[in-house]
């Protein structure tokens, strides 16, 4: 009881009287207009720190308001005023209502509409026929509105939308801080950079002035040249070109054929790695979907991708008829094309999976100018039923699949012919070639050294053929070996099954086939790495043990199997 006695006192005390400061002539009409001070010619009242004039009035002392008509103009304090046809105020509630031709001013920023409403004590004005909100930055339009002048705060909705010099903005629901420029978006919003970029999301804050923003709510941002980013979050900065990503984001190249996600990351349109460039990291994955009918999924713990510039330049035909013979002497015309191409790179626990290929390091580099996957750090590289490694392997595409292997520095192919058995070529570098996502021909240079099991036409193991060459090229048919050359006189021989102990594995072999990618979810799949030799292969004489005794000797040339 004494709560409410002390809320109606604070009542009582803040109720301040209207005074009529001016007017040409003052009359009465009780039959009519019974309580009520006509008023005409140049009216003036105050009420605290307001000011109202008019053409002319009735003017209410026993309840404190009034009704003006004509060219109404309100004064609040030095910052706020407003015009209207028509004002009904009430000075117990300070509540205004301005009718016809309305505008309300607050320093720089300007609300007009048909009908508004504005309570003074409560610090708020609004609208609900629709209106226009413009600073010196926007131009705002809603159905309905409203205004706290002494937090310089405005909430739209309806139709909202918004037209800046760069850009437009609609929005379901809007928030607008007339002095910082800062919209808060909720619902569907969609702000458009025309021929630029789109942007759009449900919940947010975009700073119309600085033209930053925080986009919440899967958020889409969408450029002309068909790059698309997703996310969560996405701190964004379009005069910059920067975006961070926090939370699960994905990032569409579609003329490139690229998507890049992970859990945190950047890009720049313009920045310090390069055109259009940026990582990822936290479960970042890159998918290459520029072969429709085998996609690559490369992982690693941050992938890296930039665009490159470089110039191409064309030869242009000449028209023999508008040339003569001293010009034909001449170098013929060039073209010089802009042009670019997308690069990537992976760094630690990188794996990689194709329907074709399969592949994990430490590090890789991804060229697409000239299709080229380089991979570095004790590379593993998986085609069909083989394995193969080195110090770096470069895989080679031609139209999306692809087309051979190159692989330096400790060599080594792997073949499990046998659960206890092995094919294996070694050598200071080695070439496979794939066609029709089989291996058809492995050329293995400097220091080649193989093991083979050749079988009876029954398929029982004949031995183990052991050979030391400078080079050697093998040829596959249907997954198999079906011949050899070695193009210097081989060493070597076949050993019989039964003598065969530890001489029948190259030094530097070892079986990573737990670690194999089989799907593309595996590339997530972090597989302890298998422990391989120190040192590169050795010998066959090196390796075969003393008491193994040669069955036969390898022949020059060509061998058959």
């Amino acid at each position: 009881m004494m709560a409410m006695v002390a809320v109606a006192q604070e009542t009582v005390k803040k109720t301040t009287t209207i005074y009529l400061e001016n007017a040409e002539t003052l009359s009465y009409d009780e039959e009519n207009h019974p309580d009520a001070q006509i008023l005409r010619g140049y009216v003036q009242f105050r009420h605290e720190d307001a000011l109202m004039y008019c053409d002319s009035a009735y003017f209410f002392q026993k309840t404190n308001s009034l009704d003006a008509f004509g060219n109404v103009r309100m004064v609040q304090g030095d910052s706020i005023e407003g015009f209207a046809d028509i004002l009904y105020y009430d000075g117990n509630t300070k509540f205004a209502r301005m009718y016809g031709h309305v505008k309300l001013i607050d320093n720089d920023m300007e609300i007009t509409t048909d009908t508004l409403l504005f309570d003074r004590r409560a610090d708020f004005a609004w609208y609900y026929t629709g209106g226009k909100v413009v600073d010196s930055v926007n131009t705002l339009t809603s159905r309905w509105g409203q205004y706290q002048p002494k937090l310089k705060q405005a909430l739209f909705r309806g139709d909202v939308h918004l037209v800046n010099d760069k850009f437009v903005m609609d929005a379901a629901t809007m928030k607008y801080n007339t002095e910082t420029n800062v919209t808060d978006m909720e619902g569907n919003t969609k702000i458009v950079y025309e021929n630029e970029t789109n942007i759009y999301t449900t919940l947010g804050w975009y700073n119309t002035k600085t033209e930053k923003s925080m986009l919440l709510n899967r958020s889409r941002i969408e450029h002309v040249d068909g790059t698309t980013l997703t996310g969560d979050t996405i701190f964004y900065d379009k005069v910059l070109g920067y975006g961070r990503m926090v939370g699960d984001f994905v990032m569409i190249d579609s003329t490139n054929h690229l998507t890049l996600q992970g859990n945190l990351g950047e890009l720049y349109e313009n920045g310090p790695m390069g055109k259009n460039s940026g990582f990822a990291t936290d479960s970042a994955l890159l998918i290459d979907w520029s072969d429709s009918l085998s996609y690559t999924y490369i992982h690693g713990d941050t992938l890296y991708t930039e665009e490159i510039e470089y110039q191409l330049t064309k030869l242009v035909s000449r028209d023999s008829i508008l040339v003569d013979s001293v010009m034909m002497a001449q170098s013929p015309d060039t073209m010089i094309i802009d042009t670019a191409y997308r690069q990537t790179r992976a760094r630690h626990h990188v794996r990689i999976f194709r329907d074709d290929l399969q592949a994990l390091g430490d590090s890789c580099l991804f060229n697409g100018r000239d299709s080229i996957l380089s991979m570095f750090g004790e590379p593993i590289a998986w085609t069909d039923r083989r394995q193969i490694s080195a110090e770096t392997i470069d895989v080679y595409m031609k139209n999306g699949v692809v087309d051979y292997t190159h692989s330096k520095g400790k060599a080594m192919a792997i073949e499990q012919e046998h659960p206890l058995y092995y094919n294996q070529m070694a050598g200071k570098e080695m070439f496979a070639y794939i066609r029709n996502n089989e291996l058809a021909q492995l050329d293995v240079n400097g220091n080649a050294e193989t093991i083979f099991f050749p079988r009876e036409t029954d398929g029982t193991f004949i031995g183990m053929n052991k050979t030391e060459s400078s080079n050697v090229k093998l040829f596959f048919e249907k997954g198999k070996i079906h011949h050899v050359l070695f193009l210097q006189a081989p060493k070597g021989s076949i050993y019989p099954m039964t003598d065969l102990e530890n001489a029948s594995k190259l030094s530097g072999f070892f079986w990573a086939e737990e670690e194999r990618p089989v799907t593309p979810g595996d590339v997530f799949r972090h597989a302890k790495r298998t422990e391989r030799s120190p040192s590169g292969p050795k010998s066959a004489a090196e390796e075969a043990p003393a008491n193994a005794k040669p069955k036969g000797t390898a022949k020059d040339g060509l061998q058959t199997k």
